[in-house]
């Protein structure tokens, strides 16, 4: 369920009369991601991750999440993803979902040690370095991926915009969608975290072993932040268009990993801060 129906009193200035009608809005809920795994003692299991996300998708947003905070490498690492405990009272969703790794994947229970809580305005807390980035053993893009040319790229907030349902009934969503150079989505997501909406993007290409995806281009609703950026290129994705700002490090990011970064994709016009090669006219 992605929107709700709440009452509302809207004043009007003539007369004073107020009117109570019905509005949408997204609905925002937690998602507890719980982490299945092999010890030398057996199975455990640990809580890595407390979102505030819309509910739908739940399984792409475990798997995209776990992928690109490197806690897993490959699809082939997942066992299952179930949702799991009882579902919520008020609304009927399930807001735990368990990842079971496959027997005998390593886990680095050092990296899981750090507290993950995420909201849906500042996404994952900490590993806001470029440094730390390299850490986890993320490496430079090369020039071998597709071009996309200036029409390919302006055709694409509209797609996306199109395909953005609960944004239509809400407008309280962000979204992410991965295209490819002729301008085709292959998949659109929406979530009231941007960080989310690109996990549930990132999670729908690793299910469906679509990963790396060094063929797509990424776009995403508000601004580009350096956690996006991480995102794509630990999916391998060489280029991420926005409809607003990048941040400065986010352009670091870009420019240091050679990745392809639009800014203020709007209409017929664009920015391009790095990776100006794969933009052809």
């Amino acid at each position: 369920m992605a929107g709700s129906s709440f009452a509302i009193d809207i004043s009007k200035d003539q007369g004073g009369v107020r009117h109570v009608r019905s509005d949408r809005v997204a609905v925002e809920e937690p998602l507890e991601i719980r982490l299945g795994y092999t010890t030398p003692g057996g199975r455990a299991s640990r809580s890595v991750s407390i979102t505030m996300r819309t509910p739908g998708n739940d399984r792409e947003l475990a798997a995209g999440f776990l992928y690109t905070e490197s806690v897993i490498h490959r699809a082939g690492d997942i066992a299952s993803v179930e949702p799991c405990g009882s579902p919520a009272p008020d609304t009927g969703n399930f807001n735990v979902v368990r990842v079971e790794l496959a027997p005998g994947v390593d886990v680095d229970l050092g990296r899981l040690q750090r507290h993950f809580y995420t909201t849906s305005s500042c996404g994952v807390c900490g590993k806001t370095s470029l440094d730390a980035l390299r850490a986890t053993g993320a490496e430079k893009l090369d020039d071998a991926g597709p071009r996309f040319t200036r029409e390919t790229l302006v055709s694409i907030p509209a797609a996306l915009r199109a395909a953005q349902p609960t944004f239509e009934e809400t407008g309280g969503l962000h979204a992410a969608a991965a295209f490819d150079s002729k301008g085709d989505l292959i998949v659109t997501m929406e979530d009231v975290g941007r960080h989310n909406a690109v996990d549930k993007v990132v999670g729908y290409l690793l299910l469906n072993g679509s990963l790396p995806a060094s063929d797509l281009g990424l776009m995403v609703s508000g601004r580009a932040s350096f956690e996006l950026m991480q995102k794509a290129l630990v999916a391998g994705i060489p280029l991420l268009a926005a409809v607003s700002a990048p941040s400065s490090l986010a352009v670091q990011l870009a420019r240091d990993f050679n990745m392809t970064l639009i800014g203020f994709l709007r209409g017929k016009t664009f920015n391009i801060y790095a990776g100006e090669q794969r933009i052809i006219e």
